[in-house]
Parts: C-alpha cells; structure tokens; sequence
C-alpha cells in the first residue's frame, strides 16, 4: 500500500462518525492568511456544521505558485487551528492530480464543498462533489485587495 493510500484511508476512518454531519471541506495553501481567507472560512462554516481544511503542503506552493512559503506547514497548520470556525486541519501529502483530490474527496465525504467565485479548480471540484453526491457552493466573491499575491507584492 503506499503511502497515499494509507493516508486516505486513515482519513476515512477519521472522518467515519462524522458522517451524520454536513461536513464542509475547503482546499488551498493559507500561507499569510488575511481577511479574505478568515471570510471565505466564515461563510463555508455557515454552510455545515462541521469545517475541514485540507491544507497544501510546501512542496506544492514551490510548485504551483513558483515562491518559497511565507509560513511554513506547521506554522500555517497551528494558525488555522486557532480559529474558532475551522474544526479540523488536515495536512495533505503532494497530491499528484485529480484522482488524488478525488480519492481525499470520497475519504472524506464532504456534503458540501465551498469555493470562492474564481476557484481555478470549480469544474474539477464540482465532478469531484457529483461523484459523491455532493454540492459545490460558492461562498464567497474574490478580494483582490486581499489576495496573498497582492499582499506579497506590498511587503
């Protein structure tokens, strides 16, 4: 078994009580988190009951962003965790493609996944919801004013 299929099915197994809940998932880096991250976590936790970030690792923001991250893993994990809308923080290994995000996806069995209104991955997501039955809402519009990219650039 490797390892990302042992991770799956941990998170499985983690997520099995919860299944009576509305479990809310949302994706993505956090790396200097501001405003329009702690609103989009805000108005996903109004759609459920229960709010689940899968958290990229750092391998993936050299990777998918072309940058060094600001905070690194553990520190971004210890800062979402202290907010009082996220319920659980998962850690995700590098995932290699939709069939990862999938497989996390059905591990997890969201009822709802929340995205913000540019995701660059809605129609991946909202086949991956479908595979399960679930629901893609958008939670929120984008804050250029407060997107990490113009934050960067300031600093």
């Amino acid at each position: 078994m490797s390892s990302n299929e042992h991770f799956f099915n941990s998170l499985e197994k983690e997520f099995e009580h919860l299944r009576q809940k509305r479990i809310v998932l949302v994706g993505g880096c956090f790396d200097i988190l501001h405003f329009g991250h702690i609103s989009f976590l805000q108005q996903a936790k109004k759609t459920g009951d229960f709010l689940v970030v899968a958290l990229e690792n750092d391998a993936f923001i050299h990777m998918q962003k072309k940058r060094k991250p600001f905070h690194t893993l553990q520190e971004r994990i210890a800062i979402l965790q202290e907010i009082r809308t996220v319920d659980s923080v998962i850690s995700l290994p590098l995932l290699s493609g939709y069939e990862d995000y999938l497989k996390l996806v059905k591990a997890i069995h969201p009822s709802i996944i929340a995205v913000t209104e540019n995701d660059p991955y809605l129609s991946q997501k909202s086949k991956q919801a479908r595979a399960i039955q679930a629901q893609v809402k958008i939670v929120i519009g984008r804050i250029p004013q407060h997107a990490t990219t113009s934050i960067l650039k300031q600093l």
